[in-house]
């Protein structure tokens, strides 16, 4: 794509960025096949390669954001299909990132939106006040039919349907402190505790623990660690997004000083991809760039992780029929697709992958909050391809994806680590069928439908 930005404008090491980007487009229009919105919508605009037209248009120009490039760009998931199908690789991911900073310092939003995201920047990114903020919702949940006839309260009326009707316990897995491995010591990682999971399921990063400490690997819950920013750097809010990322860098550099690290585990895998781009995000930061590229390098999928381990036989190979949904932020994010079904298999499950696996759930942060009616529609999508699948469990990496899918799937959707935590002798996740009470299912690619 030819640009036109000036030599003056160029000094300006994002806009050097994002020209660099905007040239490696050729207009080939792949990424519309992919690209949840344009798919659902059917307007250019919404599609990659408009929003990017978009994007040049308004940089190249040196004007602040109207209410036509927001719409379009507000409607972008950030699910990053398109980055996958590219041909040219187009890094949209920091395109996109620098148009959304861009809008948030030139644009003024009607007050509506400004005080929503406000109270998500205020409140998500800190458990204790996510957590009073569920156990209120539980008192407005009533009121949101009503609210959703009314449009700029739809994102109200959105948060109080995904609230959870009971609000989990505080979680001893977020607590700080070492988690001694059994046996001969195989191991040193930290783990990230985050914002939103330890609140919504503290389970899943007990269950990595337990699992990672039976393997022999001792796992510590870092003092001082937090949200990775990721909520806030898709709102485009960069410098509360620095904040954060500066802060787990300093926590998690304490332990890499202290003992050494193999790795920093990551269960959320929305929180990974922006955690693997911390190098990036702070590499202009000279008190940070080299300790954030390392942090970066260490960061890794909990089942990137087990991939890497040399794992026993399981303990309880069920035979259960698992569906696995992957995350967009894990396979396109961050490029996992075969490590977590193969070790599904290896623990004994027997794995479909459902139709559109490529195409978002619709969760993609706040996405399901700020956009509910798009998101409503890629949820009913993904979980009509679930369904399908005729699987008895639904396996995921993403808490956002499990809150989103979860209430409507029709079967128990579960974090992968949670199921294999329970092949490998932990205990079995709520809401899972024992398939070992029953006949063995036949072999995955025999019963006519496909298998992972």
């Amino acid at each position: 794509m030819q640009t036109n930005f000036s030599a003056e404008q160029l000094q300006d090491p994002g806009v050097a960025e994002a020209e660099s980007i905007l040239r490696k487009c050729v207009h080939c229009g792949f990424c519309t096949a992919t690209c949840p919105t344009y798919v659902t919508l059917g307007n250019e605009l919404d599609s990659p390669r408009g929003r990017i037209y978009l994007i040049k248009d308004m940089l190249e120009n040196d004007r602040p954001a109207d209410r036509q490039v927001v719409t379009h760009i507000d409607r972008c998931l950030s699910c990053l299909a398109c980055m996958t199908t590219c041909p040219s690789g187009v890094d949209y991911m920091h395109l996109v990132d620098h148009a959304r900073a861009h809008i948030e310092k030139t644009y003024r939003r009607p007050l509506p939106d400004r005080m929503t995201r406000a109270m998500l920047a205020m409140v998500l990114p800190w458990p204790g006040r996510f957590r009073a903020a569920l156990k209120l919702a539980a008192l407005g949940r009533p009121f949101a039919p009503v609210l959703e006839r009314i449009a700029p309260l739809k994102p109200i009326a959105a948060m109080l349907r995904l609230a959870p009707k009971s609000v989990a316990a505080h979680a001893p897995s977020a607590l700080p402190g070492p988690r001694p491995q059994r046996g001969q010591k195989r191991g040193r990682v930290a783990i990230l505790s985050g914002c939103a999971q330890p609140v919504l399921d503290p389970d899943i990063n007990q269950a990595a623990m337990d699992l990672l400490n039976r393997l022999g690997v001792e796992v510590v819950v870092p003092k001082g660690e937090g949200c990775c920013g990721a909520l806030v750097h898709h709102m485009g809010r960069e410098e509360q997004a620095l904040d954060q990322a500066r802060r787990n860098v300093d926590a998690w550099w304490r332990l890499i000083e202290d003992g050494g690290l193999d790795a920093i585990i990551i269960t959320t895998s929305g929180c990974g991809t922006t955690v693997k781009d911390y190098g990036h995000m702070l590499r202009h930061d000279a008190a940070y760039a080299d300790k954030a590229a390392r942090v970066s390098a260490l960061a890794k999928d909990v089942t990137e992780y087990l991939a890497t381990l040399d794992l026993p036989e399981p303990v309880n190979a069920t035979g259960l029929t698992v569906a696995y949904h992957s995350a967009c932020s894990m396979q396109h994010g961050q490029k996992i697709t075969a490590q977590p079904k193969s070790l599904l298999r290896k623990a004994g499950f027997s794995v479909k992958d459902p139709a559109e696996g490529h195409l978002c759930c619709g969760s993609a942060g706040t996405y399901n909050i700020m956009q509910p009616d798009i998101a409503a529609t890629l949820k009913a999508r993904k979980v009509k391809n679930l369904k399908a699948t005729r699987a008895e469990v639904v396996a995921a990496g993403n808490i956002g994806c499990i809150t989103q899918i979860g209430d409507a799937a029709g079967l128990p959707v579960v974090h992968t680590v949670k199921l294999l935590d329970w092949a490998w002798g932990g205990e079995r996740p709520a809401g899972v069928p024992d398939g070992r009470a029953r006949k063995a299912l036949p072999a995955a690619g025999q019963d006519g439908h496909a298998s992972g």
